[in-house]
């Protein structure tokens, strides 16, 4: 159960704060997930609706390199709602049934060369805080200059959601993958 009420509806906040809700739902179709605890501040929530509809639905980056990157996020900080998310969205983006076993399960065997690179990306940043020249230079040469930085925000972007919810304990939506904790 969620450590903060989950504010779904512009009742439940000031009305200086409907605007906020309205866009949301505008966007999104409903008041879900990390925005139902990013409510709780309405000018991050309004930042953060604008920050995640670019990442979302308006950049550049491929959806199906995003969703990869989202999901190594989410197990690197094994925030389950964010899991749950982006695994049904892995799937409807046609991410083989093993590339997504190997993020769950934390490892990079079978992981077709392509998705390697970039769950190896988004691990070195998050664990190591650093990526190698190398590396960077490979995604430069895949992406370019935009799109690599497009990469970098959406991991940047997964990690304030993930911490958001493991900070207050959402638990995966209805009928979503659950992530199970590594031991």
């Amino acid at each position: 159960m969620a450590r903060l009420t989950s504010i779904t509806s512009k009742n439940q906040v000031a009305a200086e704060h409907h605007p906020v809700v309205d866009a949301i739902v505008k966007s999104r179709g409903a008041v879900q997930g990390p925005f139902t605890m990013f409510l709780h501040c309405p000018p991050l929530a309004s930042h953060l609706m604008n920050l995640g509809a670019y990442v979302r639905f308006e950049g550049k980056l491929d959806k199906r390199v995003r969703v990869l990157a989202a999901m190594t996020v989410a197990r690197e900080f094994e925030a389950v709602y964010v899991w749950g998310a982006q695994a049904g969205a892995a799937r409807r983006q046609g991410v083989p049934e093993t590339t997504i076993a190997a993020i769950r399960e934390n490892h990079s065997r079978g992981l077709p060369a392509d998705d390697a690179q970039i769950v190896g990306f988004t691990r070195d940043l998050l664990r190591k805080h650093r990526v190698d020249a190398a590396s960077m230079k490979a995604l430069q040469q895949r992406f370019g200059d935009e799109q690599f930085i497009e990469l970098t925000g959406t991991i940047g972007y997964y990690s304030m959601l993930a911490m958001t919810v493991n900070a207050c304990e959402l638990e995966a939506g209805p009928g979503a993958e659950v992530l199970q904790a590594q031991v």
